[in-house]
């Protein structure tokens, strides 16, 4: 058996944006990893309630995003269960000392990080494996109306995405048409402090 890895949490220089290593341990039947658990997240100060779960496959190449929500903005915790991703956020807050700021994380099933991406930055990813299998634990609930994005290829973010442009991306009808960061400016300007989490998450200071 090998040695078990606690959680550990590693800061970015995002505000409220880590790297997380689970608790993580191997024997003679495979292996057993926890990716969340409350009561640690808690103690980083992550007090918002998960309201949903989900995954993604998709093949090489494959770019989703930039999504987020123009109103209730979710926080999201990334990994990649299989394969390999570039995973990038992008602050959206415009009281954040890195506003309109990318970041690039690369997240496997080697490395077994997720990505805790906090609410008020776009998200996206990159697929550099055959295929991946990506998995979402959200924070905030899901909002069809407000579900909305910037471009992947902005010239004004200029992401540094690690692929050939003159490779074949692969990427949604709907992710092609997302606005440009100009339009999202002249609309929202921006995440304020007031205009992030939904009235009913529990946070410091909300519902108990």
């Amino acid at each position: 058996m090998t040695n078990p890895t606690s959680f550990g949490f590693i800061s970015t220089d995002i505000a409220g944006a880590y790297l997380v290593n689970p608790f993580y341990m191997e024997d003679s039947r495979g292996y057993f990893a926890k990716n969340y658990e409350k009561d640690i997240y808690r103690s980083l100060g992550f007090f918002r309630e998960i309201a949903e779960e989900f995954e993604t496959l998709s093949a090489h190449n494959v770019i989703r995003g930039l999504h987020f929500q123009s109103r209730f903005p979710q926080d999201k915790i990334v990994r990649s269960v299989k394969g390999e991703i570039f995973d990038v956020i992008v602050d959206l807050r415009r009281d954040s000392e890195t506003f309109l700021e990318w970041r690039g994380f690369h997240l496997s099933e080697t490395n077994r990080q997720s990505l805790l991406v906090p609410h008020g930055c776009a998200h996206g990813f990159l697929v550099l494996s055959k295929e991946a299998l990506v998995s979402y634990i959200c924070a905030g609930k899901y909002y069809r109306e407000f579900d909305t994005g910037i471009h992947y290829m902005d010239p004004r973010l200029s992401i540094e995405w690690p692929i050939d442009l003159n490779e074949s991306v692969i990427i949604s009808e709907k992710d092609a048409a997302l606005q440009t960061l100009d339009t999202f400016l002249a609309s929202l300007g921006g995440f304020g402090s007031d205009e992030m989490p939904d009235a009913g998450d529990d946070i410091p200071g909300g519902n108990p």
